[in-house]
């Protein structure tokens, strides 16, 4: 007598697992070795980077040459040429990925709003040799060999269009309800981010709603947006309500409008437990326990960066609540509410509570000064 078995499908192998670092907005960050140099560098996970970076001081420090080249790229706040170091190898874990060509970025305003160095960022170079798996609960990757999955019932597997970078489709939901395509970005500390161009077009969000203008940081400088909200944003089968949501002038057309009307960020995505599988085009998305979480409604028109080893006012959007209490530029702040521990994250997250006094020490040309800043709601 014979049996016949099904042949079981095996899950891909593990190559490896490390933690990772949590950042502003849930952009987050793993550590990894270059060449044979045995210093660990910082590195931010992001799917909506065409390639892998090197930051120039960085570069520099390992005495690296890097090479000028007639690419450019392209990102929130400008167009720049880039230089590259070519055959490069970086070690995650035990796991060494080789012949990797990163460009080279200026790195160092990011290192300031995170308040740890950023030594480069890795995309797609990455991304599409492997499995990647990010759980938020445990604050942990894995990294598998390519291959099928089995991903279980408790979650919802995508399929976006992949290029580079990932396309998925959502919904958008205030004025009118619009589904259309939106880039999945990782290394995006926000929601979801619309080119106005497809505002324009839509109307997706009502005309009565009044944006507050914030500054935001991205490649070739800053830019000037708009914050609101929308009622609805659904990804697969999960809606979210009230959903913070920028307004891009996308002059230089990054989100590729029509094709995308914009992306969807950490800041969503952080609520899941992610599986990234280039090779097979799937994206599986498992609710995790941030999957609650409240959104981030307040606004105060403040931008701390981390310098000189203190935390200073870099940007004050005008009229805004930080302008009406008296901020200025290069205020170094010493503590906000009864915090003294000279920590961004922390500070910033202190300043995530709309329509509540926030009390700040700030010294201002070496005296010391108590102000009492009151943060609004874009939740209107």
């Amino acid at each position: 007598m014979s049996f016949f078995c099904a042949a079981q499908r095996k899950t891909p192998r593990l190559l490896a697992e490390v933690p990772f670092t949590s950042f502003i907005g849930g952009v987050i960050a793993i550590e990894a070795r270059l060449d044979s140099n045995s210093q660990l560098l910082t590195f931010i996970l992001d799917t909506g980077s065409g390639g892998i970076s090197l930051d120039s001081t960085t570069c520099a420090h390992l005495h690296l040459k890097p090479r000028l080249s007639d690419t450019t790229i392209t990102g929130i706040a400008g167009r720049k040429k880039v230089s590259y170091v070519f055959n490069k190898t970086l070690t995650i874990d035990t796991l060494k990925i080789t012949g990797l060509n990163m460009h080279i970025n200026d790195y160092n305003d990011a290192s300031s709003i995170y308040g740890q160095k950023i030594d480069g960022i890795i995309g797609y170079a990455f991304f599409s040799r492997f499995i990647v798996q990010i759980n938020f609960d445990s604050a942990r990757i894995k990294i598998l060999a390519p291959g099928k999955m089995e991903y279980g019932n408790k979650g919802t597997l995508l399929r976006p269009a992949f290029n580079s970078l990932i396309m998925q489709r959502a919904t958008v939901k205030d004025h009118r309800k619009v589904g259309f395509p939106f880039y999945m970005d990782t290394g995006a500390g926000l929601c979801i981010l619309l080119s106005k161009k497809f505002q324009e077009d839509s109307t997706v969000i009502s005309p009565k709603r009044k944006p507050v203008i914030i500054q935001a940081e991205g490649l070739g400088g800053k830019k000037l947006m708009e914050l609101t909200v929308v009622k609805q944003l659904k990804l697969g089968p999960y809606k979210f309500r009230n959903v913070p949501a920028y307004l891009y002038n996308d002059e230089q057309n990054i989100t590729a409008y029509p094709f995308t009307g914009g992306l969807m960020g950490n800041d969503l995505m952080r609520r899941f437990n992610l599986t990234f599988n280039y090779g097979e085009r799937e994206v599986y998305i498992e609710p995790n326990t941030h999957y609650y979480d409240e959104f981030d409604y307040a606004y105060t028109g403040l931008s701390l960066y981390d310098k000189n080893d203190g935390i200073f006012v870099e940007d004050i959007v005008e009229n805004s609540p930080a302008a009406k209490a008296g901020l200025l530029v290069n205020d170094e702040i010493i503590s906000i509410n009864n915090n003294f521990s000279g920590k961004i994250g922390q500070y910033s997250n202190l300043l995530q509570k709309a329509k509540e006094k926030v009390g700040m020490i700030i010294r201002r040309k070496g005296e010391l000064q108590t102000i009492s800043l009151y943060p609004t709601s874009i939740l209107r």
